[in-house]
């Protein structure tokens, strides 16, 4: 696998895009607009929230359709809790889009973030919609990711090749998201471009299988918002042999997808509002999947854990707690702990119980930027991954100031 300079979305063929600074935001870029040259086939994965956006409404019901061209997405106002008015104002959205590229508006997406309960200022919305389908560019990947931005502190973008079939494929893809960040996903949108040719079945089954093992395993504080989608078109442009089952060539493509969106939702997780590092909880010989996710889930979730680190605290029985109420049924008895990074590795305990360990070693490690927390229950072979933040003095500031 190839990592490209990352022009993100923009870095696969027949594929353009844009971000402009539309007026909903002051003096920022605050809309874009994805495009395919030729009718793309898309799926998706949406917000597990009772209470969804409207454009989530809008978009449960046109990914249904066989192909996506467009997606526009707007920052600064989610559309969310706005009742018939929003619903008619997300499908004005995409007729506008769809207007201005000339396609069926059935072929556009709609996605918005930003503060919840507020219409959207649709005099504003519909002329930055011109404006950003005029400025679309196959370099406005980068001006994209920078426009759907909202508490992210830095834009999130990553494009790879593969070879599949003996064709060169390209997988581009931006997000964002910050806080409200929780397993089944939370205030986050992702958009991953594809050339590769595959039929919307194996497209959405490759999708909702990344989605499990990346942003379903990320947390930043517990909350699950609204607006999330992932969205993922694929053109079919790079020519290989349309991929309608679960053959190599499907698995080499499910492995690419799943780098991207791994790295993106370990974006995601360092980004947390406040975060001062990136832990990863990785559960190791577990008896079954389902329990490693469970432990990985409850560790990178804890508040307590989360503040522990953020003080360079060894006090590792919040683990074991955090684990102790995820569900999951384990042998405490038996659970030993590691932390380690590129300072290197320690047992923190061993069979449940604490281990004589250097804390001036152990120091090292959780002063860094990065921290894994390893927790082996030594009762299986079944392993699983989650990624979070440390939880700072500053995430209560930015959330204390955030208008919703």
């Amino acid at each position: 696998m190839d990592i490209l300079t990352s022009k993100g979305v923009t870095s696969v063929p027949g594929f353009k895009a844009s971000g402009i600074a539309s007026g909903i935001k002051k003096n920022k870029k605050d809309m874009s607009v994805i495009y395919s040259s030729v009718p793309a086939v898309s799926a998706a994965t949406f917000t597990s929230n009772v209470v969804k956006a409207a454009p989530v409404l809008f978009d449960m019901e046109n990914i249904k359709n066989e192909t996506t061209q467009a997606i526009i997405v707007n920052s600064g106002n989610a559309n969310a809790c706005t009742g018939e008015q929003g619903m008619a104002n997300a499908i004005a959205m995409a007729e506008k889009t769809a207007a201005c590229l000339g396609i069926d508006a059935k072929n556009v997406l709609v996605a918005s973030t930003g503060i919840i309960g507020i219409q959207l200022p649709m005099d504003t919305v519909l002329t930055g919609i011109e404006n950003a389908c005029s400025a679309l560019s196959e370099d406005g990947g980068s001006d994209a990711a920078q426009s759907i931005m909202t508490t992210d502190s830095f834009p999130k973008e990553i494009a790879v090749s593969v070879s599949i079939g003996g064709k060169k494929v390209t997988i581009g893809a931006m997000a964002k998201g910050s806080g409200m960040i929780h397993p089944n996903m939370g205030t986050m949108l992702s958009f991953i471009a594809t050339d590769v040719c595959i039929n919307k079945q194996m497209l959405s089954k490759a999708l909702k299988s990344s989605v499990d093992d990346s942003y379903n395993m990320i947390s930043v504080d517990g909350d699950t918002s609204t607006n999330d989608t992932a969205f993922v078109l694929a053109n079919g442009l790079a020519g290989n042999e349309m991929i309608t089952s679960e053959s190599d060539d499907y698995f080499e493509f499910k492995k690419a997808l799943d780098y991207v969106n791994t790295e993106l939702a370990k974006m995601i997780a360092s980004d947390g509002e406040g975060a001062t590092k990136l832990l990863e909880a990785q559960i190791i010989n577990a008896p079954s999947l389902e329990t490693a996710r469970l432990c990985a889930r409850s560790v990178i979730s804890s508040n307590l854990v989360k503040a522990a680190f953020f003080g360079n605290n060894t006090n590792w029985g919040r683990i074991m707690c955090s684990i102790g109420y995820s569900g999951a049924d384990f042998n405490p008895d038996t659970v030993d702990i590691y932390f380690k990074n590129e300072s290197g590795q320690i047992k923190i305990a061993e069979n449940g119980m604490e281990v004589g360990f250097s804390e001036d070693d152990a120091q090292k490690i959780l002063q860094g930027e990065y921290v894994n927390i390893t927790v082996d229950l030594k009762a299986g072979d079944h392993s699983a991954t989650a990624w979070g933040c440390d939880l700072s003095y500053d995430y209560v500031k930015v959330n204390a100031m955030y208008k919703s």
